[in-house]
């Protein structure tokens, strides 16, 4: 039986703070049904503060020996996680190594829910509100959109590709807070329950790290949510849904 390498180390970061993230802090502010942002989710950008943010973590990460540092990037397609990945690589002087492009990686699609506030999706769809309260965030699949187990199922693929393709390397994956904690339900054997219990809790540009075992035994966490790199480098830190 053949025994897949594990890549030999795993650094997830989320993307910096988007526009979408702030039109949905005020819209929660205001108690406003619905965001109000003009470009579909997959549009959306950085703000000026999320574009500092990646530079913090280059900056970081550029101060790293070279036996450390990532050698492949793969990043979600989205245009917030394409401007981090693309402000990291090169504040970290890492323009020469490979980098792929994957949309296994994208956020979760909400379907009908997208650009409704919680409390929007209570008003617009009461019999869909119970629905989730009763089957649970991480299996509820809103109309046309995602479960938290949807994106379980793309992510495997994701893990087994890098395996398969990237074995030994140093991968830095720059994705979206859903992803990130599907990755630590997967190769943490978490429960569902134990997943979701950090939505909404990952800070922008933090970073969740893995190294292999020794004995190739899968993965091991070293750091999760993580923003060393913002605060060495007088980055804000911000965590929005």
């Amino acid at each position: 039986m053949t025994i897949l390498e594990w890549p030999s180390a795993l650094w997830l970061v989320r993307h910096g703070e988007s526009l979408g993230n702030v039109a949905n802090a005020e819209a929660r502010r205001s108690q406003a049904l619905r965001l109000e942002v003009d470009a579909s989710d997959s549009e959306i950008g950085l703000t000026d503060l999320g574009a500092d943010q990646a530079r913090a973590v280059g900056r970081w990460m550029a101060e790293l020996s070279a036996a450390d540092r990532p050698t492949q990037v793969v990043v979600s397609p989205y245009i917030r996680t394409r401007e981090t990945a693309r402000l990291l690589i090169e504040t970290a002087h890492l323009d020469d190594i490979p980098t792929t492009v994957d949309e296994r990686l994208r956020d979760r699609e909400q379907g009908v829910l997208d650009r409704l506030t919680g409390a929007g999706f209570r008003d617009k769809y009461p019999e869909e509100a119970a629905r989730r309260d009763y089957v649970g965030k991480f299996w509820f699949r809103p109309s046309g959109g995602e479960s938290w187990a949807d994106v379980a199922l793309r992510v495997r693929a994701v893990l087994l590709e890098l395996r398969l393709t990237m074995p030994d390397e140093r991968i830095l994956v720059v994705t979206h807070d859903v992803v990130i904690l599907i990755v630590r339900y997967i190769l943490e054997r978490l429960a569902p329950t134990e997943a979701t219990q950090w939505s909404g809790q990952l800070r922008n540009c933090s970073l969740t790290t893995y190294r292999r075992a020794a004995d190739n035994d899968g993965m091991h966490l070293e750091r999760f949510n993580d923003v060393t790199a913002l605060e060495r480098h007088s980055a804000p830190v911000t965590a929005n849904d």
